[in-house]
């Protein structure tokens, strides 16, 4: 059984970003218990809820295991020394987008998610680490991070341990979706696509792309 402690849970509130938009990507830390809904941890936000939030994009774990290879492409990047530096809300060692699969059901304290997609880097991930190399180094190298769904509403704190109860799609792997999907190798796996078309845990934005890629053969 996977299982891993919660190093830390983090939530942002909207505030002036770049380029003229306001963004959350700055999390703070939080203390002692909180609530997460199905919409994510009480009192996050989302300035663009068109890409990030919703049901299917509740909660954002970015693996703290990422951090030392981003100290060796930034090692000037004062926002890598603690959690939150990708505008994560769950952050851990020991689990990556190998270890994780669509579909997977983790137990975090009281409540129940579910992995819904990689994250798909944006152009505010490198404003924030002050390096336009990020989004394109994260899409090369598979260091994306997830989202999950919330299933059932609960309580959780840093220490709780997030525990997979269940596994229905073991041989896919965040990553592996990630690759095919971001990275553009689906040309390497032609079988892939009507899976992914089909896969109903999957994020449906993600099921669509799999689709239109189908259908432009």
């Amino acid at each position: 059984m996977t299982e891993v402690a919660v190093l830390a849970l983090l939530a942002g509130k909207v505030r002036p970003f770049a380029r003229g938009e306001g963004s959350a990507i700055a999390k703070t830390v939080l203390a002692g218990r909180v609530r997460i809904g199905t919409l994510g941890i009480a009192g996050d936000e989302q300035a663009d809820p068109i890409h990030h939030g919703g049901r299917d994009k509740a909660l954002h774990h970015y693996p703290r295991d990422h951090y030392a290879r981003w100290r060796q492409a930034l090692p000037d990047q004062p926002l890598l020394d603690a959690a939150g530096a990708f505008g994560e809300n769950i952050s851990t060692t020991g689990l990556t987008e190998s270890d994780v699969c669509i579909g997977d059901r983790f137990r975090l304290g009281t409540a129940l998610i579910e992995v819904s997609q990689a994250r798909q880097p944006c152009w505010k991930q490198g404003e924030r680490l002050q390096s336009a190399k990020v989004p394109r180094t994260i899409v090369r190298e598979g260091l994306s991070g997830w989202y999950y769904r919330v299933l059932e509403e609960g309580e959780g704190e840093a220490g709780d341990s997030l525990t997979l109860i269940d596994r229905p799609l073991p041989d896919w792997s965040a990553r592996r979706v990630f690759d095919l999907l971001v990275g553009g190798r689906h040309d390497q796996d032609p079988g892939a696509l009507p899976a992914l078309a089909a896969m109903e845990p999957l994020f449906p934005g993600w099921r669509q792309w799999a689709q239109m890629l189908i259908d432009r053969r």
